[in-house]
């Protein structure tokens, strides 16, 4: 209700407008107290921030101009980031209160959890039963996350005095002197994001363990209530501790690492090694796959994870094997624009699985199987359309057949493939390094990262509409690729440790020049704050990275591609 000051002075009133209703509050409002008024009680509840323009604000942000505001939930994904940055913050307090000398690490995601281990030892069933224990009662004691801004140099030494020489290290990268901290009681943390008001929001998670540490499960998108299953996921975590063994051998965990090999002049040599770890990996599989008289080789996984070029390093491989292996492609299999299936809003699903003509689809690999030679379609994505001369196929001379596409394993495609005669391979960014040992770096915004160069660079899409594309993807991966991964037969993690250096200064200077009243400047945003502590590499790096590598398919010059 709009209200005066004893002078009648209007300027101390601001009006604001939330999902379309409006009102007039006194300057500097709290959002939540804003959120309370103009929603009824059960909206109010769902909401864990706003976003004005392209700014995301904390419920309990003062508001001190007219502006409109947009609720953000657990259904958008920047609500489930709010949501799991507090969590994180609660699980730390508890393994502070309980387990003051142990160290953690937080490092990829399981499904809807977080896998979190000891730097030194192992989370049994007891530790992991007592930190669950105390997290509940942390949340329901319902204690406020202070926000407090420092300096730098004074969060360095908090950092330094705590033992998290990491995150000292990585803030000496940070380009501004100010950085906004939360503190409950003893423990101060800094997440790069907005964080909910208090532990009493985080109604909703539990703790399973899984040898030698835990995974820390949050809700899902669709029943926001409660913790997601824990799903077990062994082909992932197996990949995902090759990994942790490929950190080990390039002597990099976190980004600190990574710029020390860039200002030590070791970066060419990192390069190489995590080259040939790709490609000794590439190498392996290629030999799985004679092994296994595999017909036809499945690989899948989801948008700009490099799976053209493994698609096309593999089949050297084969080669090398003495095997004949023909390539082809799923997006040759999209029906004419016309045909997809619609969204919501009235738009082609691209994503869509019945995208693709699934019957022609079949008779093709039915047709090849059985020795014959088929006729393979071509689509042209400029038009939109099949175009009318495709090209013959055969594969008389017993090679395999490699099929790439998002849908590799969907059971429309191969539930007519003998399973005896198929192999599968998941190919995706699946783990990536941490900015510190509280902060790991998303491999979506990676991927992100990667589609944003490529389009701007060869299909002549700029950043933003690269970045309002992106939740319709990230959209479809969850409902056509993720249910699929653990079908795979191996999974091959595309991520390579030194990219993130050289997407920065592809990318950089573009992010920055998004307003904030931009609506993709929220991602943008996010993006920033990653690589804001990077170093950038300059030409003479840029040019040892080969010409078969998996980034050459985003940054260009890849020499399986005549338009790179």
């Amino acid at each position: 209700m709009r209200t005066n000051n004893a002078n009648g002075d209007m300027e101390s009133v601001i009006n604001v407008v939330l999902e379309g209703k409006k009102d007039s509050f006194p300057k500097g409002t709290m959002v939540k107290d804003i959120v309370s008024q103009l929603l009824d009680r059960a909206e109010a509840e769902r909401v864990l921030c706003v976003m004005q323009g392209g700014v995301c604000l904390e419920l309990n942000e003062p508001i001190m101009k007219d502006c409109e505001l947009r609720s953000i939930t657990f259904q958008d994904e920047e609500g489930r980031r709010v949501y799991e940055r507090s969590l994180r913050f609660l699980f730390l307090l508890s393994m502070k209160r309980l387990y003051p000398d142990k160290q953690v690490r937080m490092l990829n995601s399981v499904g809807y959890g977080l896998y979190i281990a000891l730097l030194e030892g192992e989370m049994g069933h007891g530790m992991t039963r007592a930190i669950q224990s105390d997290m509940e009662e942390l949340a329901r004691q319902d204690l406020p996350f202070h926000k407090e801004t420092w300096t730098r140099e004074d969060a360095i030494a908090y950092f330094q005095k705590e033992g998290w020489q990491d995150k000292a290290d990585l803030l000496r990268y940070r380009p501004k002197e100010k950085i906004t901290m939360y503190r409950i009681g003893a423990l101060c943390e800094y997440f790069y994001g907005v964080m909910l008001p208090s532990t009493g929001y985080i109604k909703a998670f539990a703790l399973k363990a899984h040898f030698p540490g835990v995974v820390l499960l949050a809700p899902s998108p669709q029943t926001p209530d409660v913790p997601a299953p824990y799903v077990q996921r062994s082909k992932f975590l197996r990949e995902f501790s090759q990994s942790q063994q490929w950190c080990g051998i390039l002597g990099a965990q976190n980004a600190v690492d990574v710029n020390r090999m860039i200002k030590d002049n070791k970066i060419r040599e990192f390069i190489r090694i995590n080259e040939a770890l790709h490609d000794r990996s590439i190498a392996g599989i290629a030999d799985e796959i004679v092994s296994r008289k595999a017909r036809i080789v499945m690989i899948f996984g989801p948008s700009s994870s490099g799976k053209t070029t493994f698609a096309n390093r593999l089949s050297v491989h084969l080669r090398v094997l003495g095997q004949h292996p023909k390539l082809i492609s799923l997006d040759d299999f999209y029906r004419n624009r016309s045909e997809i299936p619609l969204e919501a809003d009235g738009k082609p699903d691209l994503e869509h699985v019945n995208a693709l003509d699934i019957p022609l689809l079949a008779q093709s690999l039915e047709g090849l199987l059985s020795g014959k030679t088929v006729s393979m379609p071509r689509f042209d994505f400029t038009s939109a359309h099949r175009v009318e001369t495709g090209y013959d196929l055969s594969l008389a001379d017993g090679g395999p057949l490699l099929l790439e596409g998002i849908h590799g394993m969907n059971d429309l495609i191969t539930s007519e493939i003998p399973e005896q005669m198929m192999y599968g391979i998941y190919v995706s960014a699946l783990s990536c390094i941490n900015l510190d040992d509280h902060n790991r770096i998303r491999t979506t915004d990676v991927r992100l990262l990667r589609r944003a160069v490529r389009d701007m660079r060869f299909r002549n899409t700029s950043i933003e509409e690269t970045i309002d594309m992106w939740p319709k993807v990230r959209a479809g991966e969850e409902k056509w690729i993720f249910p699929n991964q653990e079908k795979a037969d191996v999974m091959f993690n595309t991520s390579l440790h030194y990219e993130l250096p050289v997407l920065k200064t592809m990318a950089y200077e573009l992010l920055l020049a998004i307003p904030k009243s931009a609506p993709e400047y929220l991602i943008a945003h996010r993006l920033l704050k990653v690589l804001h502590y990077f170093l950038p590499v300059g030409g003479d790096v840029m040019d040892e990275i080969p010409p078969l590598s998996i980034l050459r398919e985003f940054i260009g010059e890849c020499s399986f591609y005549d338009t790179h």
